[in-house]
């Protein structure tokens, strides 16, 4: 940021305030204008997180503390114009809104006569690191045989619907989806505004097919960040993928040239999303012992070190054996499962959150995970899922219940202004 860092560009929205913005998102023209003077933006120190560049943000970005994420389905009778217009109007709202300003610009249009531009609720608000991510589902180039809107032919390969796994209890109306749209930001508000926007600019053209707020990231994505805690109270993404290690990034996230080739080229650069709703049993697992729970995870609670030693990053041994001769770690526990050296390598990032959606007819907490894993590869979550699915595999089993599901083909970063999301996937 410049000497200016401390005054978000929302301060400079007063300053044709009652110009006309005919062509600016939203459609708003000219009419009677208020003489409303620009609010100060409360300076919290979050910072700005560049939204141009060769990936999207959200991905690689440290894991920011609040996500508001958002299923959306094209509707029927929207043509290939419609999309393409759609995601031009929102690749500018989330450009402008990562960058600190409203939608609209310091020339938005205070015309009484019509709706404002921006919803106006992270007016004075910074922006908090907030990051925009959206990705294409396999429904958005095909839906019941019908090529909807000319891209069949450009569907990459490696992305098709999940296969099902043991013991999935997926709700359909919570699950997939024509466009993912991923906002994380460390003020809950700035998250919220972030989708909400996006969702209105789609009115007539897109609808919500589902939503997820989350708080609590539940995985350090940067070496720079501390190990956080799950819902079940265990520090949870030890040995999380890195993001600052650029070159297992590229083994293991981001799409190459030449994964795919031909009209599919385009999803080069990006890479592809999992979101998984995980409902955990809380209530089950509070009256569960403290020595239950760890061998259950397979980590020390408190430490979250390896069984038999004190440093939460110890290298892992699953074949250590404890004075009376018995493996430390159980085999049916979930982090040697899940882990690499189980599953042929398979290495992801994961950017996961927690959620409360209040209480259920029980008085149970609905509570949980809400997992969201970035990938080179779909197989590479396949893989490790297919592991730990099933009673009779993952011990964790018995205390959550995955609920939604879905996967999407996320494009690579928009490299400048004029660009938008996906250019490549309709040029």
């Amino acid at each position: 940021m410049n000497s200016q860092q401390g005054i978000s560009r929302r301060a400079l929205l007063g300053a044709a305030g009652g110009a006309a913005a005919a062509g600016l998102v939203g459609g708003v023209g000219i009419g009677k204008a208020s003489t409303e003077t620009p609010e100060p933006v409360a300076t919290s120190g979050g910072g700005l997180v560049p939204f141009y560049g060769a990936h999207q943000a959200g991905i690689g970005t440290a894991a920011q503390d609040r996500l508001h994420f958002a299923a959306i389905d094209v509707l029927p009778g929207a043509s290939r114009a419609d999309l393409v217009d759609l995601l031009r109007q929102w690749t500018d709202a989330a450009a402008a809104m990562t960058a600190g300003d409203v939608i609209g610009g310091p020339g938005e249009s205070q015309n009484l006569d019509a709706p404002p531009s921006d919803t106006g609720e992270a007016r004075g608000l910074d922006p908090a690191k907030l990051t925009m991510t959206i990705g294409f589902g396999p429904s958005l180039f095909e839906r019941a045989g019908t090529d909807r809107f000319g891209l069949a032919d450009r569907q990459p390969a490696l992305l098709r619907p999940l296969p099902a796994f043991a013991d999935d209890e997926l709700d359909p109306d919570r699950s997939g989806g024509d466009i993912a749209i991923q906002a994380c930001s460390d003020d809950p508000q700035v998250a919220v505004h972030a989708v909400r926007n996006l969702v209105r600019l789609a009115h007539g053209v897109a609808n919500v097919r589902y939503s997820q707020l989350g708080f609590g990231r539940t995985s350090s994505t940067t070496s720079a960040q501390v190990t956080p805690r799950n819902m079940l109270g265990f520090k949870d993404g030890t040995n999380n993928l890195r993001s600052d290690d650029a070159a297992a990034m590229d083994k293991h996230v981001w799409v190459q040239r030449g994964d795919e080739r031909g009209a599919r080229a385009w999803i080069a650069g990006g890479s592809y999303l999992v979101a998984r709703r995980i409902r955990m049993h809380i209530e089950t697992w509070d009256r569960d012992t403290l020595g239950d729970q760890e061998t259950v995870i397979g980590r020390q609670k408190l430490s979250g070190a390896p069984f038999g030693s004190d440093d939460e990053f110890a290298a892992l041994d699953f074949a250590a054996k404890g004075p009376d001769g018995e493996l430390r770690t159980d085999p049916r526990a979930h982090v040697p499962l899940a882990h690499p050296s189980h599953n042929g390598g398979a290495t992801m990032l994961r950017r996961g959150y927690s959620f409360v959606d209040g209480s259920d007819e029980l008085g149970r907490l609905d509570a949980g995970l809400f997992f969201l894993s970035y990938q080179r590869d779909p197989q590479t979550f396949i893989t490790v899922q297919q592991h730990l699915a099933g009673k009779q595999n993952d011990l964790l089993n018995e205390y959550i219940q995955h609920v939604s599901s879905g996967l999407w083909a996320v494009p690579p970063g928009v490299r400048r202004p004029g660009h938008f999301w996906g250019q490549a996937l309709f040029a």
